[in-house]
């Protein structure tokens, strides 16, 4: 795990809150941040697969990451942002409770993952970054977005 934290260093991470947490995900994953708009629904998906958006011609899968995490009461308000990712040539968006800035960490900022936590399997996490009395739990997005249990994600770009 140190060494994945090594590999990452010196970098900038955009931070988004799902619930009380602060995430960091890699900036250079990031297209574009958008207010949360009206989707289409997709029949026989899981909840936590919104639907779809057509983002200037391009036809984007949304996930609402709070519901994948198991968040209770999720709610769309002014706050709430799709974070739309470009994932090697494919483009998803996630829906999270809102992005505060983007930080850059050192490798001294940067810590291995623990191996427990409570909304996502430490197979996704990068790190913890730690500045101060901050922390943020950094996440593997193209890892998490890849697997198994977000397969559809794949499915939904190949129509």
């Amino acid at each position: 795990m140190e060494n994945k934290a090594e590999e990452i260093a010196a970098q900038e991470f955009l931070v988004f809150t799902l619930g009380e947490e602060e995430y960091g995900i890699d900036i250079l994953k990031v297209q574009e941040i958008r207010g949360y708009d009206h989707v289409t629904r997709i029949a026989n998906t899981p909840a936590f697969i919104k639907g779809v958006t057509n983002l200037r011609g391009v036809i984007v899968p949304i996930l609402d990451m709070r519901i994948k995490f198991l968040q209770n009461n999720v709610s769309y308000n002014e706050n709430t942002v799709v974070i739309v990712l470009n994932l090697k040539n494919r483009v998803v968006g996630i829906v999270v409770d809102g992005v505060s800035d983007v930080l850059a960490l050192s490798k001294d900022d940067i810590r291995a993952a623990p191996e427990f936590t409570v909304t996502l399997s430490t197979e996704y996490l990068t790190g913890l970054g730690a500045r101060g009395e901050r922390m943020l739990i950094l996440v593997d997005i193209e890892k998490l977005l890849n697997s198994d249990e977000m397969a559809l994600v794949d499915n939904l770009n190949q129509d």
